[in-house]
């Protein structure tokens, strides 16, 4: 039994379903339902559909390069059944799934702890544009955090970009210090 991806949004198709449509070049397309077929036929990009695989990648909300992801290729050489093989494959596939779940939910914790941290450093400067309209303990952790927020803005105003004589000659690389 081979499960086949849709051209389109890359799902799964399994035996006896979908679509294929083949083009007269003997290119086959395989499409999971309709709605990716009336997409395929309209010339849509699935990189511009926000539910499709492809969008995800591009715009980096899923994994783009893990070695997991070589277990998925199609392997057209068959292989002559050996029962020692198909239990280390087996376990083998267990293993990767296994894998692959952490390395998805440490992508999903690394995107969203970005998100956190740009919403918290806007809140805090919010904070500190009303500093003067706080009073008792919360007023000074405001002044606290907008003496810490001027100390990360002098440092990054301090950065100097160095550019090294002999890489400026070859228009290479350029080096920031701290």
């Amino acid at each position: 039994m081979r499960i086949e991806k849709c051209w389109f949004c890359s799902s799964n198709i399994y035996p006896g379903h979908g679509i294929m449509f083949v083009r007269n070049d003997c290119k086959t397309f395989r499409f999971c339902r309709s709605k990716c077929h009336k997409h395929f036929k309209m010339k849509h990009n699935p990189r511009r559909m926000k539910w499709t695989k492809a969008y995800r990648r591009a715009h980096g909300k899923e994994m783009i390069m893990d070695s997991t992801f070589n277990f998925e290729k199609k392997r057209l050489t068959p292989t002559r059944y050996n029962r020692n093989l198909m239990v280390k494959t087996v376990q083998a596939m267990q293993r990767v799934n296994q894998l692959r779940e952490v390395r998805k939910e440490r992508f999903a914790k690394q995107r969203l702890a970005a998100q956190v941290k740009k919403r918290q450093t806007s809140a805090q400067k919010e904070i500190v544009k009303g500093a003067h309209l706080l009073e008792g303990p919360s007023k000074v952790k405001a002044l606290a955090m907008e003496k810490d927020l001027l100390s990360k803005s002098k440092t990054k105003a301090k950065k100097k970009v160095k550019v090294d004589r002999a890489a400026s000659s070859s228009g290479a690389a350029m080096e920031t210090e701290e």
